[in-house]
């Protein structure tokens, strides 16, 4: 699917979707648990419902129910463990969603039936290599395509012991500090990780885990875990708190137009490391206002300026956010450095190269390092036709730009922004 965007001045008040990466492990935590969870206000998207069609495959029950203004609820019941995983025949399918493939198969492989994952074409470029390594060490069968991408098949059960695990994504390790909890009573793992990018999405994880009482043990840097086997995940319940990596766009699109963005639903204590965006934002000259009351969600209000500022950034913690803040930067006066993000590489697509030719088909002077990015900006992009490379930020990252453009900006497989953000698209065009 092709979509135009013409320049124009972003005013909105949007109501932001849920997080992924919290939908997710929702999903996952009350499929293994025992009883019945309602997960209020999920991510209602593609890679979503591919989380969940691969927790049925596995046995949890699954049941989808609307609200009077149209918003999700789903109910699961799950397994109560490991002991109660199906027997998987066919291969199950994670689509676009790498989350769900890295932490599914490690809880997948906690059980003595073989399971086989799958997923798109660019799914398939993917690798589990060392995430595949570490469950061996774990006494799990693990068995891949070349360099450890799909199809992935998995046989446990977890043995337990010592594992050292380079994680160039944080959700190598996220799927191990899920699975193993489940392990047998007296199954004791570690961990050592001598490389940890993406520190903030692990400690949404153990939030997960403080939640549900699991012992562990964790250095302060956060290069050894040790997690005891034997304990059961209760039910979890309540409302999904919305998504910083999805407020990102509308938030840039203001910025670029010297609009305002009101973006409902942020919660500023949650867990997700995305919400650093908006301190950039804040600090390339945007106007960032919280607000927040008893009776209604919190909000933030981003109104863009009459001119943006560089600035240099290190996005190790944020790489989803490199194409959102590459966008401002082209913008912004002076050099923009976006810096200590080599792992943007390894996501659904190579960002740093991406971003670094579609900005440049719009004129903006931008360079590769390889960590990141150099921007000179400050120069109005000109309009054109851009290649969404079938990357859900890189597509909503290229219509935010357009907003701010001399002309409008066609950009090819938008489609792909309902992998996280349906209506997006849409939000931009009217």
């Amino acid at each position: 699917m092709n979509v135009v965007i013409t320049p124009h001045r972003f005013d909105k008040i949007v109501r932001v979707p849920a997080s992924k990466s919290h939908t997710i492990r929702r999903l996952l935590v009350a499929s293994f648990a025992e009883g019945v969870s309602t997960i209020e206000h999920p991510l209602d998207s593609l890679d979503a419902r591919s989380c969940l069609a691969v927790c049925r495959a596995l046995g949890a029950e699954a049941a989808e129910t609307l609200d009077e203004t149209g918003i999700a609820c789903w109910t699961v019941r799950g397994i109560g463990g490991a002991k109660g995983l199906c027997r998987v025949e066919a291969p199950l399918d994670v689509g676009n969603s790498g989350t769900t493939l890295f932490l599914a198969l490690a809880m997948a492989s906690l059980g003595g039936g073989a399971v086989t994952f799958t997923g798109d074409k660019q799914i398939a470029r993917r690798g589990a290599a060392p995430l595949l390594a570490a469950l061996d060490g774990l006494g799990v069968e693990a068995a891949s395509g070349e360099n450890g991408c799909i199809p992935i098949t998995v046989r446990g059960p977890w043995r337990g012991g010592t594992v050292s695990m380079e994680c160039p994504t944080s959700q190598y390790l996220s799927a191990l500090l899920l699975a193993a909890p489940l392990a047998d009573k007296g199954v004791y793992t570690v961990i050592e990780t001598p490389l940890l990018n993406e520190k903030p999405y692990i400690e949404m994880t153990l939030s997960y885990l403080d939640a549900q009482g699991v012992q562990y043990e964790k250095n302060a840097g956060f290069s050894r875990f040790a997690v005891h086997g034997g304990s059961s995940y209760k039910p979890v319940n309540g409302i999904v708190s919305a998504d910083f990596s999805s407020a990102a766009f509308p938030a840039c699109a203001a910025a670029v137009s010297r609009g305002r963005a009101v973006l409902q639903g942020l919660d500023p204590d949650d867990s997700q490391g995305d919400k650093a965006f908006f301190d950039m934002l804040s600090k390339m000259g945007c106007k960032v206002e919280w607000e927040s009351a008893a009776d209604r969600p919190a909000y933030v209000t981003v109104t863009g300026p009459d001119h943006l500022r560089g600035g240099c950034f290190d996005l190790n913690a944020t790489p989803d956010m490199l194409p959102a803040a590459a966008v401002i930067a082209a913008f912004a006066e002076g050099e923009t450095r976006l810096v200590n993000v080599a792992h943007a590489r390894i996501k659904e697509t190579d960002r740093i190269a991406v971003m670094a030719a579609e900005l440049g088909k719009l004129g903006v002077n931008c360079s590769e390092l390889p960590d990141g990015l150099v921007i000179r900006g400050g120069k109005i992009p000109s309009g054109g036709t851009l290649d969404g490379h079938g990357d859900h930020r890189i597509v909503m990252a290229l219509a935010a730009c357009a907003l701010g453009a001399q002309s409008a900006v066609t950009i090819t497989g938008a489609e792909a922004a309902d992998v996280t953000y349906p209506g997006f698209l849409n939000l931009l065009q009217t």
